[in-house]
């Protein structure tokens, strides 16, 4: 086992955790950056070294990097809200300005930043998104976007410079077992296996299984070249598509109903009310509207050249997903679901 700590953020999220996982089954030495007060049921058993802070106070930093050799910073606020989001621009552009100078300052050997395909800029449909498309940082589509698009420029400029041997990630929609904060997609496969009704409207995303990004993330550690970006995408499918690929693999029927977009688009004209009501993140808003009904035809060619990067079928993701959604419904011992 190395002496040298590997330092995650964001470690208690979906892709943090699984990452977590992965990096101890290989015997290295973690230790994550907790938010006080922050649910760390994700971490629950694994041999990590936890240590609490706030990547908007940059003094508890500094002990935070001793005796780390790489980071893997994934730590940050997704949104699907419309409107100017201060807390997202916070955490997403000024912690990573943070964590970033504590990187430089601790000579840490290697810094891994996932980013996120939002932040690249929206190409026509007919267009292939690769590495080449530019990063957006005046993206009109929402806060997040241009939050994450500001925060790998700063990233790519110090990898530029010589400041820091970084490398990019951008991951597409994550899905996948261990998703311990119920993401949306998440939330689609929970609510077939309680048969509950769930609505849809028309439109495709390319999804990819967490535990695929993780291993992206760790060859881009060990092959990724300085500065460079790397795609990590997964599969392109429809909604329509994903559901039924949902009711296979839970053989359970629910009853799902398609919403015009028309419809969509209305209701989503309240979702701030709604929001504000109930302090639930409504399906439908105008980004996640958007998002479905954007481009979504998404190339990880340059990642499997250089990374060897194979996602699995997203048919897969979905078995594997509702297996682990039943076990935590059930109140079982998570199954050796593979890593």
């Amino acid at each position: 086992m190395t002496n040298q700590i590997t330092l995650i953020t964001g470690a208690t999220g979906h892709i943090g955790n699984v990452l977590a996982r992965k990096l101890c089954q290989r015997g290295e030495r973690v230790r994550a950056l907790i938010f006080p007060g922050e649910d760390t049921t994700s971490l629950d058993g694994l041999p990590i070294e936890k240590i609490e802070g706030d990547v908007l106070r940059p003094q508890q930093l500094q002990p935070l990097f001793q005796g780390v050799s790489k980071v893997f910073h994934l730590a940050g606020l997704i949104s699907i809200m419309p409107g100017k989001l201060p807390a997202v621009h916070q955490v997403n552009v000024e912690g990573t300005h943070n964590i970033l100078q504590a990187a430089i300052q601790a000579g840490v050997r290697r810094f891994i930043y996932t980013s996120s395909i939002h932040a690249l800029a929206r190409l026509p449909h007919g267009q292939v998104v690769d590495e080449q498309t530019p990063f957006d940082p005046n993206n009109h589509y929402g806060s997040y976007d241009r939050s994450k698009a500001l925060a790998t420029l700063e990233v790519q400029e110090a990898a530029d410079n010589g400041k820091l041997n970084a490398v990019i990630t951008c991951p597409t929609g994550v899905i996948g077992p261990f998703d311990f904060r119920r993401s949306m997609m998440g939330a689609y496969i929970r609510q077939a296996i309680e048969r509950q009704p769930t609505p849809y409207i028309t439109g495709a995303y390319d999804f990819v299984d967490v535990r695929d990004v993780a291993d992206g993330l760790l060859a881009a550690d060990e092959k990724g070249e300085p500065g460079q970006v790397y795609i990590l995408s997964g599969q392109k499918i429809t909604i329509p598509a994903l559901l039924d690929a949902v009711l296979k693999a839970t053989g359970k029927q629910f009853t799902r109903f398609h919403v015009p977009l028309s419809l969509a688009q209305f209701a989503a004209r309240f979702t701030p009310y709604y929001y504000r009501l109930t302090h639930n993140t409504p399906r439908f808003t105008p980004y996640s509207i958007e998002v479905l009904q954007s481009n979504c035809d998404i190339s990880h060619s340059k990642a499997t050249r250089d990374l060897n990067y194979q996602p699995r079928l997203i048919s897969e993701s979905i078995l594997d997903t509702a297996a682990w959604l039943l076990e935590q419904k059930l109140g079982k011992a998570i199954s050796d679901i593979a890593l």
